[in-house]
């Protein structure tokens, strides 16, 4: 029996009404396509020029525009959606966490994931440079939730290039994990697929990478390539430029029957099991 899913592909900016309107249309699109679960990508209801900016729209846990679009969203379509991430902001704190919200076909929040990994970096070669840690807070822990395909887990964008994080999830349970992302276009060009189909691979899971594209405020630009992958590594389904929305059944059943006669996942070895030789040993 398979399950259908969808991602969606976005170029956001700085007005969030119109990237809300967008994102409606995206979501009604998944939904008449027969989605089950629908992925929005990282920053999907603002994309500005500056992380000053970002935390001026940062909302209360469990109120603001964006929440109150996703749970809106959700029960109309009848449809499970992972809100992408938007800034959150925590009582007594001083920068938001980028959360990504799980909602469920009843508009009602399952779950959430504050990003672990946060994009403190210069791209080689490209004259690019982020702080994402200047304005916002990383998260602590690994979540993995219930929805009608299994067991899903989060993550987001620059967290696709720390594995263990998916090693733990995937003792969790996690059967697919949702990868909203905001990638460069110089990271993206040369790792996104790579990364995407590598944690896959890994852990005998789908990936759902819904993706932002395009030229964004400041002059900022993503990869886009949002595309769904199955266990195997293999893309079922992608979009690599423009806003859309793509569409994949997932035959679960195929992956556990992989799982079962490909044991990849009962042969790992637990942390502490193995150490480091060295020549002076």
């Amino acid at each position: 029996m398979s399950t259908r899913v969808a991602v969606v592909q976005m170029c956001s900016g700085q007005d969030r009404e119109a990237n809300l309107a967008s994102a409606a249309s995206l979501l009604e699109s998944a939904a008449r396509q027969g989605a089950q679960l629908v992925v929005l990508p990282e920053n999907f209801a603002f994309l500005g020029r500056s992380e000053t900016d970002r935390i001026a729209m940062a909302e209360s846990p469990g109120a603001g525009p964006a929440q109150d679009f996703l749970a809106a969203q959700a029960r109309e379509l009848g449809v499970w959606i992972v809100g992408g991430t938007l800034p959150v902001l925590e009582a007594g704190e001083s920068r938001p966490r980028a959360a990504c919200l799980l909602f469920d076909d009843q508009g009602r929040l399952a779950a959430r994931y504050d990003k672990v990994h946060l994009f403190d970096v210069s791209v080689p070669g490209a004259g690019e440079g982020y702080r994402e840690s200047a304005g916002t807070a990383p998260g602590t822990a690994a979540v993995v939730a219930q929805v009608p395909l299994g067991r899903l887990g989060l993550a987001v964008c620059y967290d696709v290039r720390f594995p263990e994080l998916f090693r733990v999830m995937s003792a969790a349970g996690m059967d697919a994990v949702a990868l909203p992302a905001a990638f460069t276009a110089p990271t993206g060009r040369a790792h996104w697929e790579l990364l995407v189909r590598a944690r896959a691979v890994d852990n005998l899971a789908c990936v759902l990478a819904a993706a932002q594209w395009g030229e964004h405020p400041g002059g900022r630009r993503t990869w886009g390539d949002s595309m769904i992958v199955n266990h195997w590594g293999e893309v079922l389904a992608r979009r690599r430029e423009g806003a859309g929305v793509v569409v994949a059944d997932l035959d679960l059943a195929a992956q556990r029957e992989a799982r079962q006669k490909f044991p990849v996942l009962e042969h790992r070895r637990a942390q502490g099991v193995l150490r480091m030789r060295t020549e002076t040993d």
